[in-house]
């Protein structure tokens, strides 16, 4: 079977579905890249990373805030609260360290989240998940995506 095909139709429109409506029911698309970037970065997805580095120029997420993602817990003030909240929300369901996610890191992320945003926050975590192994285990080069 083809590396480069990627999945099954039915499949790739259930996972696109998906996240779509994470992304929709987060309300906020600059945050939602900044996710998916993290996520991404941490799963060294290079086409998810290409792709979404330029869906969140597009939706003003900041030159600085895109350079020091990778360090974003030494970052001061460059992430407010809220989307540390999510970072660390994100690192934590990506990575799975111990097996689950800490209590302290999912409190954290629903004091900043009503239920149904910090719903669709973890799906849209999850969806990218998805994406990123796809993309890694088909070992898809960057540079392919066409918004």
């Amino acid at each position: 079977m083809s590396r480069t095909n990627l999945l099954d139709r039915e499949v790739g429109r259930a996972m696109s579905t998906l996240s779509a409506a994470a992304k929709r029911g987060l309300g906020d698309p600059a945050l939602a890249e900044l996710v998916v970037i993290r996520a991404s970065q941490l799963n060294r997805c290079a086409f998810c990373l290409d792709m979404h580095l330029t869906i969140a120029r597009e939706h003003g997420v900041s030159e600085k805030q895109l350079d020091l993602l990778s360090a974003w817990e030494e970052a001061g003030d460059v992430y407010d609260e809220r989307e540390r909240a999510a970072l660390a929300l994100t690192e934590a369901v990506t990575v799975l360290t111990g097996g689950f996610v800490p209590d302290e890191v999912y409190e954290r992320a629903a004091g900043h989240f009503d239920a149904p945003r910090l719903a669709h926050l973890v799906a849209l975590i999850t969806a990218v998940n998805s994406w990123n192994r796809v993309m890694v285990a088909r070992r898809i080069p960057p540079g392919g995506h066409t918004p």
